[in-house]
């Protein structure tokens, strides 16, 4: 199933300047239970079955039915200008026992399965970064068509309650101007991917970070080092960006295929990488690489170099501006290699044809991850971070207990609960 635009890009577009330019005020209190809670106090905002968002309705239900009962899935919407929100969720039921998993925007992972048994309540905290395509009157991000209908650059905040029972108790959203803002730029194995069975390490990143960190994901599939900068999303980057936050720049997969005048691993991607970090330390923030991850290119067992000499450039450029780097390169090769030729196929969008409703071919994809390829990416990056003894990782929630990509989690053992939006076409890149 995939999920329909409510307005036109017009309207989109004319609605997102709106409430870009609005001052936010918050915070919003809901409760989307009858029962009465010690825990939520009786001024919160009830939310009823037919609160539906829409173009004239700035807080309900979105994208699919209203739950029919009690542990239905749900997605629930905010109108908010662009920033950073502070979400605090109150997880659990005083009649039943749940297991609650919690998503925002394009399926960034925050709550993973959460158990709460009858009469337990758990409050989690997390910040969202919501934003739009506006950046001022004269510029705005050049999305393309298939982001049209892609929660990241709408103009709300989203929230998905999922899980084998989810049970939410209430919600608490707020403006946040004190959280460090850990920007994310890159292509199709970084950005928040819509659809099952894709997905990035950028959209389960956010599953290890506190609420004193907001990842604000601003990768595209199909998108190189150049073309996110004169698609202008490193502009948008920069116009939300304070001193003190980060920003992480992967580029490499589609680079390599640019073939015009000056194009090259150390002409034009080298140049554009160092514009990603002049222009990132000019806003007092720090500038962060990650060098591609691999592609699943098996031979004799080792995993065969596809990205010529974008890796090492990256590496370059790293070294003679004193940019701290993330070697997903490397960590990916082990990754595969220990999960084996076969077995790396977990890993990626490799399923056979009708696993998914409305699949009708097998799909098979060496580059694109899965959910738990994405899972296991998005920790070895949170392990770099903690390796290069960056301050932003002291943020990190407690319960991550370090990763060895030789070592990694057992497949057959994590468990996904699947948003119920599917596409069989592959994302842009490869």
């Amino acid at each position: 199933m995939k999920r329909t635009f409510l307005l036109g890009s017009l309207l989109q577009g004319l609605a997102a300047v709106s409430v870009c330019m609005a001052q936010p005020t918050g915070p919003w209190n809901f409760k989307f239970t009858g029962e009465k809670l010690k825990q939520v106090p009786a001024a919160y905002t009830q939310v009823k079955a037919t609160d539906r968002y829409s173009a004239d309705v700035t807080y309900g239900y979105d994208f699919i039915k209203s739950p029919a009962k009690d542990g239905d899935a749900a997605f629930f919407s905010l109108r908010v200008p662009d920033g950073n929100y502070r979400v605090k969720v109150l997880i659990g039921s005083k009649k039943r026992a749940g297991e609650t998993t919690v998503r925002a925007e394009s399926r960034r992972l925050f709550v993973e399965n959460m158990t709460t048994k009858k009469g337990e309540f758990q409050e989690v905290s997390f910040t969202v970064n919501k934003r739009s395509p506006y950046i001022d009157e004269r510029q705005s991000v050049r999305i393309k068509d298939r982001e049209r209908s892609k929660l990241d650059w709408d103009d709300r905040l989203t929230l998905e309650f999922n899980g084998a029972s989810p049970a939410v108790a209430a919600v608490s959203i707020e403006p946040d101007t004190t959280a460090i803002t850990f920007f994310l730029c890159g292509n199709s194995t970084v950005v928040d991917q819509d659809y099952e069975p894709w997905a990035s390490w950028g959209q389960m990143i956010t599953r290890w970070f506190g609420p004193e960190v907001a990842i604000a994901n601003f990768a595209e599939s199909g998108e190189t080092a150049s073309t996110s900068i004169s698609a202008n999303r490193l502009a948008k980057a920069l116009s939300m960006m304070r001193k003190g936050d980060y920003l992480i720049a992967e580029f490499g997969h589609n680079d390599q295929k640019q073939r015009f005048a000056g194009a090259g691993a150390y002409y034009n991607f080298a140049t554009a990488l160092k514009t990603f970090v002049d222009e990132t330390r000019r806003r007092g923030a720090t500038p962060l690489f990650a060098t591609p991850t691999q592609r699943r290119s098996f031979k004799d067992g080792r995993i065969q170099e596809t990205h010529a000499d974008y890796p090492e450039a990256m590496r370059w450029v790293a070294q003679r501006e004193k940019v701290p780097v993330v070697e997903l390169h490397e960590h990916t090769r082990t990754l595969f290699e220990t999960l084996g030729e076969e077995g790396s196929k977990q890993a990626l969008v490799h399923y056979p044809a009708n696993t998914f409703p409305g699949q009708g071919r097998a799909l098979a994809d060496n580059t694109h991850f899965n959910p738990y390829g994405a899972y296991e990416v998005a920790k070895c990056v949170v392990m770099c971070l903690k390796q290069l003894g960056l301050p932003i990782g002291q943020y990190v929630r407690p319960d991550y207990k370090g990763y060895n990509p030789a070592q990694p989690d057992d497949p057959a053992t994590f468990r996904w609960v699947q948003s119920p939006f599917f596409e069989g076409r592959k994302p842009d890149g490869n």
